[in-house]
């Protein structure tokens, strides 16, 4: 079981950086309208994402939500690459067709967020179901939302990796708002740990802004599930400190409530514990800022510097390779049970 040295606690400390400063580059990119679609930002949970996704292996899978920016840059996606994917420039994962995070790569063990919310949970079951089958030392992790915990599908989800005793990790971020619904509001439960009871899975409630408790409760879960002790349920208390994505004011919030949030800030919190256990001066912690700061500028003129893909790809890698798209009309010709009615084009 692996214990964190020094070195591992300050580079939690630069992910924390990393994933923050990139959303804030990704905001001032939104308002001068170079960001394509939206744009869902993790501020105030980024210790939750980076601290459960550090307890895993190189050869592990994992599969984010929308609010995990952390573990994909844990996992060693660049933030290049998040860039120009938000951007929708010629990136290597989608070629310009989708943005966010929505991407896959294998090489990584990372499987992109599914627009309907909870579905990832029942196609990373696939993978962990074929790690055991194949008898491989591997183990999946995922993360879904309070508001994602109620759908059909991770219903069906946490059902199927209790019972198939998967080596899955899922991550249950409990940050109060599912779009502008109140989280009393989506369940008759006061604890959230009580969900995981209905699936007789295994449960750790943590301080989701601590980040070396969300470490500490990953790590346990994930030697679990390596050792065929089957999958896990994380229960991680945090806050969504912005609305739903950027277009979202949120004006539904209570100003105290925000600022007592604000008060348990996890990159504040991690900075005075580095201080005070003299892991780190005080000196220490800004250059790892001024390096951050120099990674991001570079990262970002790269990005801008990146073309957008050509017009006639389009139509290509979606469903099947299209020659000519002018051929290849939008709309059936006829209506499914109506052969004497034709579309109009």
């Amino acid at each position: 079981m692996r214990t964190l040295q020094p070195d591992d606690l300050r580079e939690l400390y630069r992910f924390l950086l990393l994933t923050r400063g990139l959303e804030e580059r990704l905001d001032r990119l939104f308002k001068q309208g170079k960001i394509v679609g939206g744009l869902y930002r993790s501020l105030g949970q980024e210790a939750t994402a980076i601290g459960t996704a550090y307890a895993l292996r190189d050869a592990d899978w994992l599969a984010p939500s929308i609010r995990d920016m952390g573990a994909t840059l844990v996992r060693g996606l660049p933030a290049v690459e998040v860039l120009i994917q938000y951007m929708a420039r010629d990136s290597r994962f989608t070629h310009g067709k989708d943005n966010s995070i929505h991407l896959t790569d294998r090489e990584r063990g990372l499987v992109g967020p599914i627009s309907p919310l909870g579905t990832q949970l029942c196609v990373l079951n696939g993978v962990a179901l074929a790690f055991k089958l194949r008898g491989e030392d591997r183990v999946c992790m995922t993360y879904q939302g309070e508001g994602a915990s109620r759908t059909g599908s991770s219903h069906e989800g946490m059902a199927l990796a209790a019972a198939g005793d998967l080596p899955i990790v899922i991550v249950l971020e409990h940050n109060r708002w599912a779009f502008g619904t109140r989280s009393n509001r989506e369940a008759a439960v006061r604890d959230w740990a009580d969900v995981g009871k209905a699936y007789g899975l295994p449960i750790h409630s943590i301080d989701g802004n601590n980040v070396l408790e969300a470490y500490g409760a990953a790590r346990e879960a994930v030697e679990r599930a390596r050792s065929g002790g089957g999958p896990s349920l994380i229960v991680a208390e945090t806050y969504r400190m912005l609305g739903h994505a950027q277009h979202d004011a949120q004006e539904y919030v209570l100003q105290q409530e925000l600022e007592e949030w604000r008060a348990r800030d996890p990159i504040a919190r991690y900075e005075r514990l580095l201080v005070t256990g003299e892991i780190a001066a005080e000196e220490d912690l800004g250059a790892v800022r001024d390096s951050v700061d120099r990674e991001l500028d570079e990262a970002v003129e790269v990005a801008l510097a990146t073309p957008t893909p050509d017009p006639e790809t389009a139509v290509t890698d979606v469903y099947d390779e299209a020659t000519d798209p002018r051929g290849h009309p939008w709309t059936r010709r006829e209506i499914i049970g109506y052969p004497d009615l034709q579309v109009r084009h």
